[in-house]
């Protein structure tokens, strides 16, 4: 029997490795639903509850896996919700490829119903492939360039398929003019290496520097072992950029954890301080937070040429792969014999994560959102995968989780978009179904569409070997990094209309689909509600109350943002008395290190 093409479709993703395509049905795909349904569960439709889940999804599978994500959606509508989560992909540098379906071939150009002009629409996401296939013989060329694409930079890539070509016979492209064959799947990136000129240049700027810092990003994912050996010669600290925040343990005394706006004192004392700085597999934005400009001499390792020497004045860019060049780099190395600047660090760094414990500890209405996170750190799985959402959420997520282990995390790093968490899990689930997931979102992200995602958990996870999945639902019925900002950017109090949530009991939503359910109203309750949901062996939802008024004011606060929160006070903020008690009892675990409270 003849294949169809969405039988084709699905035959050369199977080709590619992939086991799992998160899509949402439509009958702008019907040709390939059908194929599905002949398919034999291979690959899996993950159904999630809205197209936009199944993107995050493909983006969460494939930042946990290494491997491409895959999303489907149908003509119009679906294939516009997808595009959040692609653009999720484009910013944080990870391989995704979108199917979608478009109006049939004949109707194109009548403003026939759902039809959108998608080439237009995936212009700016998919960027670097996107393709629209309008004969069967397109096929295996177009599918095997969206993965390579995707693949080699890192990034999401789209094939349009009309509704009625999926139905069609497939027939392959011939030896013939005008026709483009492929060659099988699969891809093996090269191992770059710069020239070893420009390394000996690189190792004679960090040898003569005293005071080294180095920060990573997840382009160092890989090279961990090196970052720690560089780091131990150099007699240096490392900070870990958002996206990078999983590279290295923070067991290591010379860690100092995230770096800017949600980072930590010693990342900013390691910046404020150093007068050399290696950069690997980082594009962290925000420069304010690196050395002065000309403070430090700098060399900066990226696998992508087009994104050195951006954010600071780098006088050495190798462009190669971090474990490769970091190899090549270390054999030249020779650090200071007087390591007072690394004892520095380490003295910093212990100091920090006592304070942060005080700081998780201070009495809050009714519990401290910092506690949640470090009592999760207490518990971790070694082998947990953790997901963070934007917001509040991601202040105590970059401070407050410890890295160890063989433990993985990421979040939203450069769109920031809410309501990834939650999707971003799921998809860690389907890469990873031996290993315990964690998502802390915010109320704000779960009524925005963790509930609903909740479904596709419930449903799906018997077929997780480990059906470890548990939700930790902030619930302060206020979107508060919003209110925050108001108050610390803005200089504004609290608009009530648009910052206050309405309220809702997310353990028993969780609880009438069947999942463990632990609703927290104190803190003595924490820690064993903790205990009991990573045991539960199902998934799970952990619904802490806690206090919207702990300030996620970051330690290296700005004089303006302090006397902008002042003003904010002053106009009448509608929680002016207890925001403000509530930010001095914090800072004062700072400001007075040797005590308890």
């Amino acid at each position: 029997m003849t294949d169809s093409v969405g039988d084709y479709v699905l035959r050369r993703l199977r080709e590619w490795g992939v086991e799992e395509v998160f899509a949402y049905p439509g009958d702008g795909i019907n040709g390939i639903i059908v194929a599905f349904g002949k398919a034999d569960d291979r690959p899996r439709f993950v159904q999630s509850r809205h197209e936009e889940m199944s993107a995050f999804e493909a983006v969460g599978y494939a930042k946990f896996s290494g491997r491409v994500g895959v999303c489907m959606a149908t003509s119009g509508p679906g294939a516009i919700h997808l595009l959040n989560g692609l653009y999720d992909a484009k910013l944080d540098h990870v391989p995704v490829v979108a199917i979608v379906g478009q109006t049939e071939r004949s109707a194109m150009g009548g403003s026939y119903q759902q039809e959108v002009d998608l080439q237009a629409l995936f212009k700016d996401v998919a960027s670097d492939y996107l393709v629209e296939v309008n004969v069967a013989e397109q096929l295996p060329n177009a599918i095997d360039r969206a993965f390579r694409t995707a693949l080699t930079r890192r990034a999401p890539t789209a094939i349009i398929i009309p509704s009625d070509l999926q139905t069609e016979d497939y027939s392959p492209p011939a030896h013939a003019f005008k026709q483009v064959p492929s060659s099988g799947p699969g891809l093996k990136p090269p191992m770059l290496l710069p020239s070893q000129p420009e390394i000996v240049r690189a190792a004679e700027v960090l040898n003569a520097g005293q005071r080294v810092a180095v920060l990573v990003g997840q382009g160092a994912r890989g090279a961990a072992v090196e970052v720690e050996q560089v780091a131990d010669v150099l007699g240096a600290g490392v900070a870990k950029a958002l996206l990078g925040k999983d590279v290295l343990s923070d067991e290591l005394p010379f860690v100092t954890g995230s770096i800017g706006l949600l980072g930590t004192r010693p990342s900013y004392e390691l910046m404020r301080d150093c007068d050399t700085l290696l950069i690997v597999g980082s594009n962290f934005p925000y420069s304010q937070f690196l050395p002065e400009f000309g403070q430090a001499r700098a060399v900066q390792i990226d696998l992508d040429g087009t994104l050195i020497g951006m954010r600071y004045p780098t006088e050495v860019n190798l462009v190669g792969d971090a474990r490769a060049t970091l190899q090549a780099l270390l054999p030249m190395l020779s650090g200071p014999t007087d390591r007072a600047w690394r004892e520095k660090i380490e003295k910093n760094v212990a100091g920090w994560w006592n304070t942060m414990k005080r700081e998780a500890m201070v009495d809050a209405e009714p519990v401290n959102p910092m506690r949640i996170v470090w009592e999760l750190s207490e518990r971790l799985p070694s082998n947990a995968i953790v997901t963070s959402d934007s917001g509040s959420a991601a202040n105590w997520y970059a401070r407050h989780l410890r890295i160890r282990g063989e433990v993985r995390s990421s979040l939203s790093g450069t769109l920031a978009t809410m309501g990834a968490a939650v999707p971003y899990a799921i998809g860690a689930k389907f890469a990873h179904p031996d290993r315990p997931a964690i998502a802390i979102t915010g109320d704000g992200a779960m009524q925005m569409n963790g509930m609903a995602e909740l479904l596709t958990i419930a449903r799906y996870a018997e077929r997780w070997t480990d059906r470890r999945l548990v939700v930790c639902v902030l619930h302060n019925n206020d979107l508060n990094q919003v209110t925050w900002e108001l108050r610390a950017m803005g200089g504004a109090p609290k608009f009530e209309e648009s910052q206050v949530l309405p309220d809702v009991s997310y353990a028993d939503f969780a609880r009438g689909l069947g999942l463990e359910a632990i609703t927290v109203r104190s803190p003595d309750e924490l820690g064993p509600a903790w205990d009991r949901v990573l045991s539960a062996g199902r998934p799970a939802v952990l619904d802490v109350h806690c206090d919207p008024e702990v300030p996620p004011i970051p330690p290296h606060a700005t004089f303006e943002q302090a006397e902008s929160m002042l003003a904010a006070v002053l106009k009448g903020d509608p929680e002016a008395f207890h925001l403000v008690r509530q930010g001095v009892k914090t800072k004062l675990q700072e400001a007075l290190p040797g005590r308890h409270r």
